[in-house]
């Protein structure tokens, strides 16, 4: 009976053992594939402009601070490069860096991080405005079942009438805390990344952004 117990634990062992390090990869797989996981469900969530969901993977005071800070410097640094001097255009860049407010809270919404996940950053301009989803659906693709009859003679095509086309990302850890999505629409186009950042082991939430991204 004792050689029989001691052949069941002596196959038991490296079985347990065995067990033991799938898990361990697997707990690992999943940590590191989980900010990856957590972009595609605020991206999917927030394209559908589901605000709960949205809430749960952004941070928004913490993406309203980033906001204010990166689209005050770039407004700022757009305004001293064409001020030469001009005392009158260094007090429109005060001024503009004070009334900043807006563009950051029309930012930090639902629809500003569809936005932002989709190659569409705020740029300095303070009239600018994150495009809503009813403005998505109310500007179909031309040259749709339902557009009106051409002329006799159509112009030539032009880029404008073309479709945009989906930025260049890239993505991946900048630290063991956070991860960076980097878009770009073209070579020589301005890039510009959005920030996850860990919270607990598994749990990413959208934090910051970088507008000035290397």
């Amino acid at each position: 009976m004792s050689v029989s117990t001691s052949a069941t634990r002596g196959f038991a062992r490296p079985l347990i053992v065995g067990l033991l390090a799938i898990v361990i990869v697997a707990v690992l797989g999943y940590a590191y594939a989980s900010p990856y996981l957590a972009l595609d469900r605020l991206k999917r969530a927030a394209d559908a402009r589901d605000a709960q969901t949205v809430s749960e993977y952004v941070d928004y005071p913490a993406l309203r601070e980033s906001l204010k800070e990166q689209i005050g410097g770039l407004l700022t640094r757009r305004i001293e490069a064409r001020a030469s001097g001009n005392p009158l255009a260094a007090l429109g860049a005060m001024i503009g860096v004070a009334l900043i407010g807006p563009l950051v809270d029309a930012y930090a919404t639902p629809d500003g991080v569809a936005a932002l996940l989709n190659g569409m950053p705020p740029r300095g301009d303070l009239h600018q405005r994150p495009p809503t989803a009813q403005d998505a659906s109310a500007n179909p693709s031309a040259g749709g079942a339902d557009s009106a009859p051409a002329p006799a003679a159509p112009a030539p095509a032009t880029p404008s009438t073309a479709p945009p086309q989906p930025p260049q990302t890239t993505a991946g850890y900048r630290g063991i805390n956070e991860f960076a999505v980097t878009y770009q629409h073209g070579v020589g186009d301005a890039r510009y990344s959005a920030i996850l950042r860990r919270e607990g082991l598994f749990s990413w939430k959208l934090a910051a952004v970088d507008l000035n991204a290397n």
